[in-house]
């Protein structure tokens, strides 16, 4: 499991980010995404990087994902999100501290997972029987 941290300039290069790493990413989203103070979201990424950001945000979102934390540096790093994505590990002490902040965040309003009409995709061409696959990525953090 691990910590996915979102800084960006509003809220819709966030929702763009998070798109991304569900669809082209394959990332599995545990908990929806919670709102985070974006200057604390700033501190705690010039903390983890041992240098000052150039440009600071306006807004930042947090979120787990069922992926352990190498896994998930390798997909974002396969990806160009609009927003500045940090995989927090669990070795810096900013785990602890985001953590806590999210046990007490409010959710990230405006974002609305892909919904499945059925069960997945329908397969026709099985003996002209239809055949859902199913897809477990689809809603996966709302089970």
């Amino acid at each position: 499991m691990a910590l996915i941290l979102i800084r960006g300039e509003n809220n819709s290069k966030l929702l763009s980010a998070i798109s991304d790493l569900e669809r082209h990413g394959n990332l599995n989203l545990i908990s929806s995404p919670k709102s985070v103070d974006p200057n604390f979201a700033d501190n705690l990424v010039e903390g983890i990087l041992n240098s000052e950001l150039k440009t600071k945000s306006n807004v930042a979102t947090a979120f787990f994902v069922r992926e352990d934390t190498t896994l998930s540096i390798m997909q974002v790093k396969k990806i160009h999100p609009p927003a500045h994505v940090v995989v927090v590990s669990d070795e810096y002490g900013a785990y602890s501290k985001l953590e806590y902040v999210l046990n007490k965040a409010d959710d990230f309003g405006e974002y609305h997972p892909a919904k499945a009409i059925n069960d997945g995709m329908i397969d026709y061409k099985i003996d002209k029987k239809e055949r859902h696959i199913k897809n477990d990525k689809l809603n996966s953090y709302l089970k």
